[in-house]
């Protein structure tokens, strides 16, 4: 089935859909991991965006039930150079059209990634829409025009959990409102570490982590204020990585802010943004941001080079940190952006990549032993 989409600069790109009729619209960014199509579908710091994947055959090992990040898939829609139908893998339990349908997200394909790729590169990430129904493409282009910027939005809403819940076992486990607000909610106090995690667009892997270290990880919304989280006493504070600009998430800093100094506390990707802004700094839209498995970051105490799995469009500003207070500890090799901060006396850090990988390397997994070891 032909499709065409258009970006907001009126360039357009014929392809085809894989998964019948339809339209969709967000931020087009891609991403360079040659796998891992499964995770970046379900990870809700891709939301509202249309993901490219720069290598060029997808879908040659299928769909589990293992690989996911979330309950859902959160990308827009999913853009290809070759799609695989027939997928080849002991764990396939069905083929991305179907996953891909039985959501009703589009995917396309006979698609120029490369092409797209080179003109976000040299134009920065677009809005833009695309279509099965509407080729013309001064329509297309005028209706990409129109949808809301990422940069100034609040996505975490979209994403959030709505109640909180405990991670058991590798799996959600519901709690009532009265259950988790009772003094007495962690099971396992004095014998694991007792770990509230904000969900400002959690992956599961991120949880798979701390619970695969000896925490009981109790999730909360993003709207958790502080007092809440003092209320329920726990060892360590986590921050989510999520969509989005931080900048509008005001309600996020305001709680983060009595909590710097609380107890232990561990951002990633967004929480690393937000824990910026917390500190007095500020952030900025990337041009094309950081999305791959493959992102090269120096660890500047000891030198030490990580590669690394990332996800974001924005960055914590280096310049407007607050001198004396906070330290940037790793920076970007590709383009020398701030890759983690830490408070100077307190035990708080944080970084803008992802540490627990899913896909790509673990180089940087001794971040969670880190976080761990403040705990204790």
């Amino acid at each position: 089935m032909k499709a065409l989409l258009a970006l907001e600069d009126g360039r357009t790109f014929k392809c085809r859909s894989f998964t019948g009729s339809g339209e969709a619209q967000g931020e087009v960014v891609f991403n360079t991991g040659m796998s891992g199509y499964q995770e970046v579908l379900t990870d809700p710091s891709y939301r509202g965006q249309m993901v490219t994947m720069t290598y060029p055959l997808i879908g040659n090992y299928g769909i589990n039930d293992e690989d996911v990040e979330s309950n859902r898939i959160q990308v827009a829609a999913f853009l290809l150079r070759q799609y695989q139908p027939y997928p080849s893998n002991f764990t396939s339990l069905r083929s991305l059209a179907d996953y891909l349908q039985s959501q009703g997200v589009l995917g396309v394909h006979d698609f120029d990634t490369r092409a797209l790729t080179r003109h976000i590169r040299s134009k920065g990430a677009m809005r833009a829409m695309i279509s099965t129904r509407d080729l013309d493409p001064e329509s297309l282009a005028a209706k990409a025009r129109a949808i809301p910027s990422m940069a100034g939005s609040d996505l975490v809403t979209g994403v959030t959990t709505d109640r909180p819940y405990r991670w058991v076992d590798g799996k959600v486990e519901a709690v009532t409102e009265n259950e988790w607000q009772q003094p007495k909610i962690w099971r396992h106090r004095g014998d694991k570490h007792c770990v509230v995690a904000f969900d400002y667009g959690i992956k599961y892997n991120i949880l798979r982590c701390l619970e695969g270290l000896g925490c009981e990880v109790f999730v909360v919304p993003a709207s958790t204020t502080a007092d809440e989280v003092k209320a329920m006493n726990p060892d360590g504070v986590f921050l989510s990585n999520g969509p989005g600009d931080p900048e509008p998430l005001k309600y996020a800093v305001k709680n983060i802010q009595p909590l710097i100094g609380y107890k232990p506390l561990f951002g990633i990707c967004l929480g690393n943004q937000l824990l910026g802004l917390a500190l007095g700094g500020k952030t900025y839209k990337m041009k094309f941001g950081h999305r791959g498995i493959n992102q090269p970051v120096k660890y500047l105490p000891t030198g030490a080079i990580e590669i690394t799995s990332q996800n974001h469009g924005f960055s914590v500003d280096f310049d407007s940190l607050p001198k004396g207070e906070a330290t940037v500890t790793h920076i970007n090799l590709n383009d020398n952006t701030v890759e983690g901060i830490r408070h100077n006396k307190l035990p708080v850090f944080s970084v803008q990549y992802h540490p627990e990988a899913s896909p790509g390397p673990h180089d940087a997994h001794y971040l969670f032993k880190e976080f761990v070891g403040l705990m204790k």
